[in-house]
């Protein structure tokens, strides 16, 4: 069983930058795939970005390419999220998804943090 908790989300102009923080518990995420997804209002969830803990290799959506990263803190069992040049079109619910193959992970069939707001004004 894994504990996910969502962090850092709030409000920022565009153009701005934001970490977000998911921080896991119960499981140690190194033989995890983990993962960002989002929600804005009205849409369908989708993804954002993922990483292969082990091999730390990460894959992004084509939205989010060159602006987006995501890192890992092994020894706080933690995955980041850094947000930079920030759009209002990345307005939505960010939730961090941890799962033990790359297609439980893309199909939602992991664990989920509660996520956490994220609204770019422009």
């Amino acid at each position: 069983q894994v504990q996910l908790v969502d962090s850092g989300g709030g409000l920022v102009q565009a153009g701005g930058s934001l970490r977000l923080s998911c921080a896991a518990s119960g499981r140690v995420l190194s033989t995890y795939y983990v993962g960002w997804f989002r929600q804005a209002p009205g849409k369908e969830r989708e993804f954002v970005i993922r990483i292969n803990w082990s091999g730390g290799r990460a894959y992004y959506a084509d939205s989010v390419k060159g602006r987006f990263t995501i890192s890992r803190d092994d020894a706080k069992n933690t995955v980041y999220l850094q947000m930079n040049s920030l759009k209002p079109e990345d307005t939505a619910v960010y939730y961090c998804a941890a799962a033990q193959s790359v297609e439980s992970l893309l199909a939602g069939a992991g664990y989920w943090g509660q996520g956490t707001q994220v609204t770019v004004s422009s």
